[in-house]
C-alpha cells in the first residue's frame, strides 16, 4: 500500500481535467439541495462512497494477503512461480486504471463506470473462490479458474480506482473546500482500516477454519468477495443522491497526442532550411493550444525524474511474496499471540498510520530547526536507502534461517533415517556395489535418530542392498530410491524374524507455518485418527503407513481413535511450528494402545518477530518517499497535468512489479543472493536518482500558475515549405 498524499487517498486517483473549452450551459432550474449530514455542509451521498471504499478495500487486500500461499499450497506452484504470478497481478491492478479513467472521462462517466466495473470485480471474486474448492474440478479448472477471476479483479478494482475518490470529490460545493479536504482524510482511513482489518482477518479464515480436509481458500477468498458485493449494493443505495457529473474527456490522451505530433512533426521536418525550434515540443504548436504545450514541458521535467522510481516500488510490495514466503519457515508464536505468516503484513498499514504523523510533526521539524534543508527529493533519496537497508536486513534473516534449517539433498543424494519397531537391536547395515559398507549402524528398539544421514549415489535412481542383522538372524533386503529425497527405512517385526520397508518422505509438507504429522499403525486392526480436520485419517493395519496431515501447532492431549471394535486416545504432545512428526501406533504396555512420537522435521527456530525490523525501516522508506514523492510532483506541474502524474505515478508501480517478476523467473539465485540483488540495485538507482536530483532545479509555484493568454517563446525563422500533418504552411 502507498499513502500519497497527506489529505488524500493512499491509493492513486485521476483527476478529470479537460483543456478543451465548454460550452456554456443553459440555465436550469435551481436544483434541490442536497441532503446534509446532521445540519453540517458534509452531503449525505459521501456516506455511501466511503463505506463502499472500506469494504471495497477490505476486499482487495483480504483477498490478496493470502494469494502468495494459495499459490504454493494449493495450486503447488514453486516458490518463483508463485511470486511472479503475484507481482504480475499486482502489476495488471496499476494498469488497468489509465483504462478506468478514459472510460469515465470519455465514455461513461464516473457513476456508471464504477458501478458497470464493480460487477465485473464481484464476478472475478465469485470465479476465484469457485476456483479455490477443491471439490470443484482438478488441477487445471483450479488454475484457469484461478487466473480468469484474478485477470476479472485486477480490471474491477484498476478500473473503479481513479474514479471513486474524484466521484466524492464531486459531490462537494465549490464553497465547502475545507469540508472536502476532510473528506479525502477520512476516505484515506477508510482505505487503511479496510486494509488493516482484512489484512488481519483472512489469514485466519484460512488458517484457523479447516474445510475439505485442509486450509480453508475458498472462506478465505469468499468472504472479501461478500464485502465487494456490499460494497457495490451500499454505493448503488446513494444513487439518488448522487451528483453525476457527465464525461469531460480525459487529459491523458491529449497529452499522448500532443507528444506524438510533436515528434512526429519534427521528423517529418528535418531539413535544414527550416528554423529549430527552442523545445521539441514547440514542434506541436501548429495544432495544440501555447497553453497545453507548455503545461507539457513542465509535465515532462518531473517524468524525467520517474525513471528510478519503479525499483523502489519493487522492493515495496515484495511484501506479499518473498517476505510472506519467509514467514513461513519462522515461529510464529510470540507468547501473547500465534501469528500467521500473511498476518505480518498487517505492520505496514498499522505502521503508516503511526508515521505519517509522527515524521509530519516530529521528525521533519526537528530537521529543520537543526538547520538542515530536507528538501522533497533528499526525503525521497533517504526512503529509497530505507527500503535499500530493510533489504539487507531481510537478507540477514534468510541467512540465519538457513543456518538453523536441516540440509536439503543435492544431486545424486539421498537422506536416510533409520526407524527400529522391533523388539530389540538391529544392526543395519548399507551395502556398496562391491559389497562394501555404506552406513553400519546399531540401533536399539525404538531409538530416536538425531538426524538423517546423507547417502551418495552414481545416477539419479539407485538400489541399495541392506543387511539387518537381528540375534542370531541376518537378512538382506534391497530398495529402490531417486536423489534429492528423504527416506525412512522401516524395521518390523515378522514372526520370530523382521522385515523392512522403505517409506518416502515428503520434502515441505509443513506449510503456512504449521506443523504436519503422519502414523505407523503397528496394530492388526485399521485405526482412525481424527485430528482437526473434516474427515479422520485412516491408518491401515499391520504397519501401515498414513500420509502426512498438516495441523494447526499447539497442544494435543488427547486426540480421539477408532478401530472397529474399540475407542482410544492418543496423546501427540507439542506440535510446534514448521516441524513434521512421526507418530507410532502401538499396544506394549498394559495402559492400552499409545503413540511413539518422532520428530522428522525439527521445528521452525527464529521468532517471526524478526521481521519488525524490515518492516519498520521499508514502511518508513515508503512514508518519506511516497507521500513526499506525489506531493513534490503536484508542486512542479500545473493543476491541469495532475492526472497525467497520477496515470505516471501509477505506471512506475506496475513497472515495479514487473521487475520483481522478471527476476524471479530468471535470476536464478538463493533467496538470500536475490535479497542482496535487490538491495544493491536499490542502491545503485538511490545514487542515480540524487544526481538527478542533484541538477535539477525545482520550479517556484507562481511559476506554474501562468494566464492562459501568456505567450510562448516566440519561434524565430523560415516558416516555408514546413510541412505538418493536415496543413501546409
Amino acid at each position: 500500500m502507498n499513502p500519497f498524499q497527506k489529505n488524500e487517498s493512499k491509493e492513486t486517483y485521476f483527476s478529470p481535467v479537460s483543456t478543451e473549452e465548454v460550452p456554456p450551459q443553459p440555465h436550469n432550474l435551481p436544483k434541490k439541495p442536497s441532503l446534509k449530514i446532521c445540519g453540517s455542509n458534509y452531503p449525505l451521498s459521501i456516506a455511501f462512497i466511503v463505506v463502499n471504499e472500506f469494504c471495497e478495500r477490505f476486499s482487495y487486500y483480504g483477498m490478496k494477503a493470502v494469494l502468495t500461499l494459495y499459490f504454493l499450497y494449493f495450486l503447488h506452484w514453486s516458490k518463483d512461480t508463485s511470486t511472479s504470478v503475484y507481482h504480475a497481478f499486482n502489476s495488471l491492478c496499476y494498469f488497468t486504471p489509465i483504462l478506468g479513467a478514459a472510460i469515465a472521462d470519455s465514455w461513461l462517466g464516473k457513476y456508471k463506470t464504477i458501478i458497470y466495473l464493480s460487477l465485473v470485480y464481484v464476478l472475478g471474486h465469485v470465479i476465484k473462490s469457485l476456483g479455490a474448492l477443491p471439490i470443484l474440478g482438478g488441477h487445471m479448472v483450479h488454475t484457469v479458474l484461478s487466473l480468469v477471476g484474478l485477470s476479472l479483479i485486477a480490471l474491477g478494482t484498476g478500473g473503479i480506482k481513479p474514479c471513486v475518490a474524484a466521484f466524492g470529490g464531486d459531490q462537494f460545493e465549490q464553497k465547502h473546500e475545507e469540508e472536502r479536504t476532510r473528506y479525502f482524510s477520512v476516505f484515506y482511513l477508510s482505505i487503511n482500516a479496510g486494509s488493516l482489518i482484512s489484512t488481519f482477518i483472512t489469514p485466519m479464515l484460512r488458517g484457523d477454519v479447516q474445510c475439505f480436509g485442509g486450509d480453508c481458500y475458498a472462506l478465505a477468498f469468499g468472504v472479501p468477495g461478500l464485502l465487494m458485493v456490499i460494497a457495490l449494493v451500499v454505493f448503488a443505495m446513494g444513487s439518488k443522491m448522487y451528483k453525476k457529473s457527465p464525461p469531460e474527456g480525459n487529459i491523458v490522451s491529449q497529452v499522448f497526442k500532443c507528444i506524438w505530433f510533436a515528434i512526429s512533426n519534427r521528423f517529418k521536418n528535418r531539413s535544414g532550411n527550416i528554423a529549430k525550434r527552442q523545445h521539441w515540443l514547440d514542434w506541436a504548436a501548429e495544432k495544440y493550444p501555447k497553453q497545453l504545450i507548455m503545461d507539457v514541458k513542465a509535465l515532462t521535467r518531473v517524468l524525467f525524474l520517474y525513471i528510478p522510481l519503479p525499483m523502489f516500488w519493487a522492493l515495496l510490495d515484495q511484501q506479499g511474496s518473498r517476505w510472506t514466503l519467509q514467514a513461513t519457515r519462522m515461529n510464529g508464536n510470540l507468547g501473547f499471540i500465534v501469528l500467521q505468516p500473511e498476518q505480518m503484513q498487517v505492520l505496514n498499514p498499522f505502521l503508516v498510520l503511526i508515521f505519517i504523523p509522527l515524521f509530519d510533526l516530529v521528525i521533519y521539524r526537528l530537521v529543520s530547526k537543526c538547520g538542515i534543508n530536507f528538501s522533497s527529493l533528499r526525503k525521497m533519496a533517504v526512503g529509497m536507502m530505507l527500503a535499500c537497508l530493510a533489504f539487507a536486513v531481510v537478507a540477514v534473516v534468510e541467512i540465519k534461517i538457513n543456518e538453523m534449517a536441516p540440509p536439503q539433498p543435492g544431486p545424486q543424494e539421498i537422506f536416510l533415517q533409520v526407524l527400529n519397531l522391533a523388539d530389540d537391536e538391529v544392526k543395519v547395515t548399507v551395502l556398496g556395489d562391491e559389497n562394501n559398507s555404506l552406513l553400519a549402524e546399531s540401533i536399539i528398539s525404538f531409538q530416536k535418530m538425531p538426524h538423517y544421514s546423507k547417502l551418495h549415489l552414481k545416477s539419479k535412481s539407485k538400489d541399495f542392498h541392506f543387511h539387518l542383522k537381528y540375534h542370531n538372524l541376518s537378512v538382506y533386503t534391497q530398495h529402490s530410491v531417486e536423489e534429492k529425497n528423504w527416506y525412512s527405512l522401516v524395521i518390523r517385526e515378522d514372526g520370530k524374524s523382521i522385515s523392512s520397508m522403505m517409506v518416502k518422505d515428503v520434502e515441505n509438507i509443513t506449510t503456512n507455518g504449521m506443523t504436519a504429522v503422519r502414523f505407523v499403525n503397528t496394530l492388526h486392526k485399521e485405526v482412525n485418527v481424527s485430528l482437526d480436520t473434516d474427515h479422520p485419517l485412516n491408518v491401515g493395519e499391520d504397519y501401515g503407513v498414513s500420509a502426512y496431515q498438516t495441523m494447526q501447532t499447539g497442544e494435543y492431549p488427547a486426540i480421539h481413535c477408532k478401530t472397529e471394535d474399540s475407542d482410544f486416545s492418543l496423546s501427540l504432545g507439542l506440535l510446534d511450528f514448521g516441524a513434521a512428526y512421526l507418530f507410532v501406533i502401538t499396544n506394549s504396555t498394559n495402559q492400552g494402545p499409545q503413540a511413539w512420537k518422532m520428530e522428522d522435521i525439527p521445528a521452525n527456530k527464529i521468532s517471526i518477530a524478526w521481521q519488525l525490523p524490515q518492516y519498520i525501516l521499508v514502511t518508513a522508506g515508503e512514508v518519506m518517499f511516497s507521500i513526499t514523492g506525489l506531493e513534490f510532483s503536484y508542486s512542479q506541474a500545473p493543476s491541469s497535468m495532475k492526472s497525467v502524474l497520477q496515470a505516471a505515478w501509477l505506471l512506475t508501480i506496475g513497472v515495479g512489479n514487473f521487475i520483481v517478476l522478471a527476476v524471479a523467473q530468471f535470476s536464478g539465485l538463493v533467496q538470500w543472493a536475490e535479497f542482496i540483488l535487490f538491495s544493491c540495485l536499490m542502491l545503485v538507482v538511490c545514487l542515480i536518482f540524487s544526481v538527478m536530483g542533484y541538477y535539477y532545479v525545482p520550479v517556484k509555484p507562481e511559476d506554474i500558475q501562468e494566464p492562459v493568454d501568456k505567450q510562448i517563446l516566440h519561434i524565430q525563422g523560415e516558416m516555408i515549405n514546413l510541412e505538418t500533418k493536415n496543413t501546409k504552411l
